[in-house]
C-alpha cells in the first residue's frame, strides 16, 4: 500500500486550542510506525513540515519504505516557513529527509506562490503522486490524517485532504495528534 499523508504541524508556543503539542511526538511516532507496518506500506507521499509530515517520513525511512515529498515552493523557503518556525529541533531532520528523497528523484517542488493556494495545491499533488506510484507498483492507496480530529474551519487543509481522499474512494486512516 502507498500511503498519502496530511497532518498537523507542531503547535506554536501557547497555541490555543492545542492541535499537536510537542510532548505528543513520541506517541504519534509509535502509532505511525505501527500503521505503516500493519498496512504493509511500501511508500509514503507527503509534504515535509514539522510535525506529522516529518515524523511519518522519518518512520517510513527507518522501515526502508520509499518516500516522496511534495513541496509547494523551493526547499529553503519551505524550511523557514513550515519547519523551523515551531518548537522542536526539526531543521536537521528536514535537511536529511529532503537530501535523501532528492537524491532518489522523489522530491517534487511545485513552485507555487502565496496567491496560488500553495497548500491546497500541495495536498492535491500528494494524492495524485500517491495514486501514480500505486499504479506503477499495482498497489492500493490509503490516506493518513494525523490531526486532533476536529476542523479548524474553511481553511483546514488536513480536513480537505481527507475529503478529497474519500472522494477518490481511498481508505482513510486517522492518528490523533492531541
Amino acid at each position: 500500500m502507498i500511503i498519502a499523508l496530511s497532518g498537523r504541524r507542531i503547535d506554536a508556543l501557547r497555541a490555543e486550542p492545542p492541535r499537536f503539542p510537542l510532548q505528543n511526538v513520541d506517541r504519534v511516532k509509535q502509532e505511525v510506525r505501527r500503521l505503516l507496518q500493519d498496512k504493509q506500506a511500501s511508500g509514503l507521499v507527503s509534504s515535509a513540515a514539522c510535525g506529522a509530515d516529518l515524523i511519518a517520513l522519518s518512520e517510513a525511512g527507518s522501515l526502508g519504505l520509499r518516500g516522496r515529498v511534495v513541496l509547494p515552493f523551493e526547499r529553503e523557503r519551505f524550511r523557514e516557513t513550515s519547519v523551523v518556525d515551531r518548537p522542536g529541533d526539526w531543521g536537521a531532520l528536514y535537511d536529511q529527509v529532503i537530501d535523501e528523497v532528492e537524491a532518489k528523484g522523489d522530491l517534487v517542488v511545485l513552485g507555487k506562490t502565496e496567491d496560488e493556494d500553495p497548500y491546497g495545491a500541495t495536498n492535491k499533488e500528494i494524492l495524485k503522486e500517491a495514486v501514480a506510484l500505486a499504479a506503477q507498483t499495482r498497489e492500493t492507496v490509503g490516506a493518513l490524517l494525523i490531526w486532533e480530529g476536529a476542523s479548524r474551519g474553511k481553511e483546514d487543509f488536513t480536513e480537505s485532504f481527507g475529503t478529497e481522499a474519500r472522494k477518490l474512494g481511498l481508505d482513510v486512516f486517522e492518528i490523533l495528534s492531541k
